[in-house]
């Protein structure tokens, strides 16, 4: 999981903080000494990381943190606040052109995943209401043409093609004057990489860049190869201006270096992240959502969007009711489970709750997916006055339902009992939202307000 390593380090540095009373510049020193390693171990540069321990001093010294009576919080908020700026401080969003098409230039290497996130942006734009259209000007890799044709066809999206033996920047040219006659509003442009970089390669990006003048030129990185990523991206932008960098497989990078190094090192912002090989596993990047990631304190924000943009609002409404008037039962159950898995891997999800980001907990929880997959074919096996009435499942029947799902007696009835436990915690979840309406219930509710507080 992202940041897993620095977040369990840079949570038991501030715990031993969270433990003194008051702080002396020797303690401020000693927990900078175990936030420089763990940044170091998480692949950070260098250069990058004496720079910030400089800043977190410079204001972690000063009378307000060491007169505090919050001393350690105040040294986290300092911490949180120069993480979210060492990545650039505020979300760095698409420059769209005055008159239509934006032009955006996908640009990187071999291997980074160029030509499947070309087909997630066009698709997470699309989501924002514009109307985009790919463009295949990859005419060296084998299939590279074909690859983009179909991910634009799973998403119903136009892809634009003439072939292998156009030169890429007239292919680029006679897009964008397609996009003008049709109406589309967004042009993505899928370049050709290599292993390495070379004047060939860059000589050729720099006459599409000519051609059609993009709004937008956008590295691919890799965000598993660390420092390579972010000295790819110095190279690259020193010869193309870059306007901000995509950093692909940073769910499964659990140093984060990349992310953390790339703005500081280059100048350019990270504007979206690849967070899973489904092509809308494509999320902008907000700095002070991943600062609060990494420091352990959830990213509820972000957790949020993706439910209401996965969630069903009519289906939802129904299950509150259900809920309240206690027929919740297992078809319920089992579709809760359907839209909870539409969210994202249930690590990532529960990662971005506070308080469960650490990676400890997390294994404690067990997630496993494969879970699920048990659970839906208990319930599926199940007859439909069955799944209405789950109380009235007895022996022979769980039996039966076993066979039926070739699973065990011991698995239905733990199914059984997981879901009494939830219709219960259900239940207990509406009773608090009444209480509160009513106004019975404090504003510390699940730790907000003051003793709640991350900082």
């Amino acid at each position: 999981m992202i940041f897993s390593g620095l977040t369990e380090r840079l949570q038991e540095t501030f715990k031993k903080l969270r433990g003194k009373g008051r702080l002396t510049e020797e303690d401020v020193d000693q927990a900078l000494k175990e936030v420089r390693r763990a940044l170091i171990a998480a692949d950070v540069n260098f250069m990058v990381v004496k720079d910030f321990i400089a800043r977190i001093r410079d204001r972690a010294v000063g009378s307000d943190v060491l007169q505090s009576l919050t001393p350690a919080q105040q040294v986290i908020k300092i911490v949180h606040d120069e993480l979210t700026a060492l990545m650039g401080g505020t979300q760095s969003k698409i420059e769209l052109a005055p008159s239509p098409p934006t032009v955006i230039m996908m640009v990187g290497l071999h291997g980074a995943g160029k030509t499947t996130t070309t087909a997630k942006l066009a698709n997470l734009l699309r989501k924002q209401g514009r109307r985009p259209i790919l463009v295949a000007a990859d005419i060296y890799r084998p299939a590279a043409i074909k690859q983009l044709q179909v991910l634009g066809g799973q998403l119903n999206i136009p892809v634009f093609s003439m072939g292998d033996s156009v030169a890429p920047p007239d292919i680029a040219r006679a897009a964008v004057d397609k996009a003008r006659r049709e109406g589309n509003d967004l042009v993505i442009i899928d370049t050709a990489g290599r292993l390495h970089i070379d004047e060939e390669l860059m000589g050729e990006l720099q006459k599409i860049a000519a051609a059609v003048k993009p709004n937008e030129i956008l590295l691919v990185v890799d965000a598993m190869t660390g420092q390579d990523a972010v000295n790819v991206a110095k190279t690259f932008n020193e010869m193309l201006s870059l306007t901000g960098v995509v950093l692909t497989k940073l769910d499964g990078d659990t140093r984060g270096g990349a992310a953390l190094s790339v703005k500081a090192v280059t100048g350019c912002p990270v504007k979206f992240v690849g967070m899973g090989e489904k092509l809308d596993a494509l999320e902008a990047f907000h700095p002070e959502r991943m600062a609060s990631r990494i420091l352990g304190m959830g990213d509820m924000l972000t957790l949020i969007e993706k439910a209401q943009a996965s969630f069903d609002a009519e289906q939802v409404e129904k299950l509150s009711k259900r809920i309240r008037s206690a027929e919740f039962t297992l078809n319920d159950f089992v579709q809760q489970i359907n839209q909870v898995k539409k969210i994202g891997p249930l690590d990532q999800i529960l990662s971005m709750i506070p308080g469960l980001g650490n990676l400890k907990k997390l294994k404690d929880l067990e997630i496993d997916e494969k879970e699920l997959v048990y659970v839906e074919a208990i319930i599926n096996s199940m007859t439909p006055w069955e799944r209405e009435n789950p109380h009235e499942i007895k022996g022979n029947r769980r039996k039966r339902i076993a066979r039926g799902s070739g699973t065990t007696v011991q698995d239905v009835n733990r199914l059984l009992k997981q879901f009494e436990q939830t219709k219960k915690m259900m239940r207990q979840l509406m009773d608090m939202e009444k209480n509160i309406k009513k106004g019975k219930m404090g504003k510390n509710l699940f730790g907000l307000g003051k003793k709640g507080s991350p900082f």
